[in-house]
């Protein structure tokens, strides 16, 4: 079986390509480690292969790695924000990428400690508009976006979507298209944005030819999950 650090030099030999075919600087392009459900050891393994960020979706698994490895890493939490997580969220992570909710980020702000710096968010959007999937409507998305950016104690950086498998390349660019429109069009209405996270392990060179500035590689870099 190939170790993470193997692993990992595949992934980002993958995104060098991807750039490369896209006319893109490689450097442009960030790559977060989904490491949720993995233990500490497998975050510590992808660390002295020289990976930063980590992402996160539970809370409670995600503490006990934050505690041994702490600012050794970049954590962002990817997950669901549910309110009574907030306060974890806000203290623990430096960046949460699935903020849909006004509410949501008013807690984070709230909850964000003294001294620290802002917590780093961007906006989950339900590109697909599919019922089963967490995000904020495209239509919604600049008002929710102008509301977040005036909060103190959070930093608004960009978007980020989930959107629906598929296996055809084609079909996978399009929500891709469609977020960085969005994106596209919120800068253009003055709000600096810099990050537009899309594309996962089985997608992400179509994320990368639609203007993905980070892409969010778990399968790819740990292996399945049990």
């Amino acid at each position: 079986m190939s170790s993470i650090a193997e692993r990992l030099a595949r992934v980002h030999a993958r995104i060098h390509a991807a750039a490369e075919a896209a006319g893109r600087d490689p450097a442009d392009i960030h790559l977060l480690a989904v490491s949720k459900t993995r233990p500490v050891a497998d975050v510590e393994a992808a660390l002295a292969a020289g990976q930063r960020a980590f992402g996160e979706s539970y809370v409670q698994d995600a503490l006990p790695k934050i505690a041994a490895i702490g600012a050794r890493a970049e954590w962002h939490f990817i997950g669901p924000v549910q309110s009574n997580k907030t306060r974890a969220i806000a203290e623990h992570f430096d960046w949460v990428q699935s903020v849909d909710r006004l509410k949501i980020a008013r807690r984070l702000s709230e909850q964000r400690p003294p001294g620290r710096a802002p917590l780093q968010i961007c906006l989950q959007v339900n590109v697909s508009r599919d019922p089963a999937k967490a995000g904020v409507d495209p239509d919604e998305v600049g008002a929710l976006a102008r509301a977040v950016a005036e909060l103190p104690n959070l930093r608004l950086r960009g978007l980020m979507t989930i959107p629906a498998r598929s296996e055809d390349p084609d079909r996978q660019r399009e929500p891709f298209r469609h977020l960085r429109e969005l994106y596209e069009t919120l800068q253009t209405q003055g709000l600096a944005l810099d990050t537009l996270s899309m594309g996962m392990s089985a997608d992400l060179e179509a994320a990368i030819a639609e203007g993905a500035t980070l892409v969010r590689i778990g399968t790819a870099i740990f292996g399945p999950r049990n």
